[in-house]
């Protein structure tokens, strides 16, 4: 195609996200697709309430890099809880909650199936307005890396 002029290459079609991108970096050649960059610039909006149960570890979840979270409904507690460790080698994953959240309203950020976030089983809670906090695995347990309250 190097030797066509631009009026003589075939109809230009929509992107859907999953073509692959190449980069260079130190001599090393990486890809990615354009979803990596969407899902890590643009946050994936989850509204929660009290008693919900979210796995963060279902599908619909398995490339999310930043999550904007709101609440809705009465006052309560809501559970978050992580992926496996193991299968998410070098993730990281950034949580803010919007103006929707208070004292009253908790998401209870939890390492599950023997999984510790900063050494620990106990959950991580979030419950003020614009709270945020980025984890990352190194495959073996999730790391608090930077949080902001």
């Amino acid at each position: 195609m190097a030797d066509k002029k631009i009026t003589q290459l075939s109809n230009v079609t929509a992107l859907d996200g999953t073509e692959n991108l190449v980069f260079v970096q130190d001599a090393t050649t990486k890809k990615g697709t354009i979803n990596d960059i969407v899902n890590y610039l643009l946050p994936n909006n989850i509204t929660v309430s009290n008693g919900q149960t979210i796995n963060l570890s279902d599908n619909q979840y398995a490339n999310i890099k930043l999550v904007k979270l709101t609440w809705s409904g009465a006052s309560g507690n809501m559970t978050l809880n992580l992926p496996n460790v193991s299968d998410n080698v070098n993730r990281a994953i950034r949580f803010i909650s919007d103006d929707s959240f208070d004292s009253n309203t908790r998401v209870y950020l939890t390492p599950t199936g023997g999984n510790t976030l900063d050494g620990s089983t106990d959950y991580y809670e979030i419950n003020k307005a614009f709270e945020g906090i980025y984890i990352w695995s190194d495959g073996s347990e999730w790391f608090i890396i930077q949080k902001k309250a």
